[in-house]
């Protein structure tokens, strides 16, 4: 079973730094999420019981995983060290950089549902698996996801 869990990990491992860089920007942060996806996928590993594909269990568990983890580090105090705060420095980066880390402040501005529901479809996931997934309808989840896009467009115009 170690050995089945190990390659399983290894296989998605690239879905789940994903996961981890869409809720935590620090990396030693991203390290600690990484690691409860992983005890969290353990523990559930015997119950898998292929109702659904093994990366769509994977997805479920590890987006749950990350959200809880997001509400519990929310209610944190954020510290600030006085280095970040004193010097503004200018970022000097071609465009498309720019403009994906204008698209990736707009994402961080969502709540962690609309996050997954981006996250899903940036994935290229369908509206049935991402309705599977998020346990919502898919018709439902059609309405959101228009919303959010257009959520994100309007903070994007706002910091332009």
């Amino acid at each position: 079973m170690e050995t089945e869990f190990k390659l399983l990990v290894n296989k998605h491992k690239g879905l789940l730094f994903k996961v981890c860089n869409l809720y935590v920007h620090d990396p030693e942060d991203r390290k600690d999420l990484f690691q409860e996806i992983l005890i969290q996928l353990w523990k559930s590993f015997h119950n898998f019981q292929n109702k659904s594909t093994l990366t769509t269990w994977i997805y479920k568990v590890a987006l749950n995983t990350a959200i809880s983890h997001f509400r519990k580090e929310s209610r944190r105090p954020v510290s600030q060290s006085l280095s970040e705060m004193s010097i503004d420095i200018p970022d000097f980066q071609d465009d498309t950089t720019e403009q994906l880390g204008k698209m990736h402040e707009a994402i961080l501005q969502l709540t962690e549902i609309e996050r997954a529901i981006i996250f899903l479809y940036f994935e290229e996931k369908t509206y049935e698996e991402m309705a599977e997934l998020l346990g919502i309808r898919t018709s439902h989840l059609g309405v959101k996801l228009n919303r959010i896009k257009q959520k994100i467009s309007k903070i994007v115009k706002e910091n332009t």
